[in-house]
């Protein structure tokens, strides 16, 4: 049965993309600026997480660095949720405009080539308008996955969110969706992945920002399997509507070692691309949540729940 909280929880989803949508840009900006300042003064365990995963990517920051960080940061998670409110009602034209990527031609040609292609990001700025400018600028369609929400009405209205930006949804759970993502793959597709979080408790360990976490192999598994092409990517805001981003160069596959070997020194490359746009910008890495081993119980149990991503 669905608890008063998820039900709770559910409404205010569906109210922020009915409503929030209507507003004009500027009201739309002051509010998402104002409840993320309201909810930083109010320092909950999501803020206080944000704060101490800030302390490992910059270990020098003082107290007060840190606390500015972490308003910077809820700022910039605010501004995520009120784009991403606001995207199904953006023009084509206002998709294209709002994103700006560096090195893109490392997507193109690898696309042009027909091996298919996997896009791995980690929880940098607003990814789904990243999708959204594929599926509009480049008219590129693609498969991602979502992770599986309470209550299921939630889980829906993000799948439906997504599939409205020109996205295929499939849910992390259920054991078909490793499989789906390879067909396309195969096919000369697209895959796009949020991958700095590992939510099965199953993933590979890497070196991250010198201490031990633990991210999905699937990224390093599908390129291994099916030939495709895998590609980091970065992503950050600045002083202006535009959102900015980078496709990193691709990771390749080692040409020896086993399966294991092989994925766990390509995850590793992920995470260090991860770092290097995580250490440029961290007030725009949204990880509310443990990552680290160190912070995890000691059995090692799976993350709390994220935003609606994989």
């Amino acid at each position: 049965m669905t608890s008063l909280k998820e039900r709770l929880t559910d409404g205010l989803y569906g109210l922020g993309w009915s409503a929030v949508k209507t507003l004009p840009e500027p009201v739309a900006t002051r509010l998402g600026r104002t409840v993320a300042d309201l909810a930083w003064k109010r320092r909950g365990k999501g803020v206080q997480r944000l704060e101490s995963n800030y302390a490992r990517v910059v270990p020098d920051a003082s107290p007060e660095r840190l606390a500015e960080l972490s308003r910077a940061g809820m700022r910039s998670y605010l501004r995520y949720w009120m784009e991403s409110f606001r995207l199904p009602a953006w023009s084509a034209d206002r998709v294209r405009n709002g994103f700006e990527a560096k090195d893109i031609h490392h997507l193109t040609d690898g696309l042009a080539s027909g091996r298919g292609v996997v896009l791995a990001l980690p929880h940098l700025a607003n990814w789904d308008l990243a999708g959204a400018w594929v599926t509009t600028a480049l008219e590129t369609p693609f498969t991602t996955v979502a992770e599986r929400l309470r209550p299921e009405s939630l889980y829906d209205r993000f799948v439906a969110y997504r599939e409205g930006l020109g996205m295929e949804v499939l849910p992390h759970t259920g054991g078909s969706a490793f499989g789906t993502l390879a067909r396309r793959l195969r096919e000369g597709g697209l895959v796009c992945l949020v991958a700095d979080r590992d939510l099965s408790s199953s993933g590979v360990e890497v070196d991250f920002f010198g201490e031990t976490a633990r991210m999905p192999a699937g990224p390093a598994l599908l390129a291994q399997q099916t030939g495709a092409l895998l590609l980091p990517v970065t992503l950050w805001y600045d002083d202006s509507p535009v959102m900015r981003g980078r496709v990193h160069p691709p990771v390749e596959v080692p040409q020896s070692g086993t399966r294991a070997e092989r994925t766990s020194l390509m995850t590793q490359a992920l995470a260090d691309a991860f770092a290097q746009g995580i250490a440029e910008h961290p007030e725009d890495w949204h990880m509310l949540q443990r990552l680290w081993l160190d912070d995890l119980d000691p059995a090692k149990a799976p993350p709390e729940s994220g935003k609606g991503t994989a």
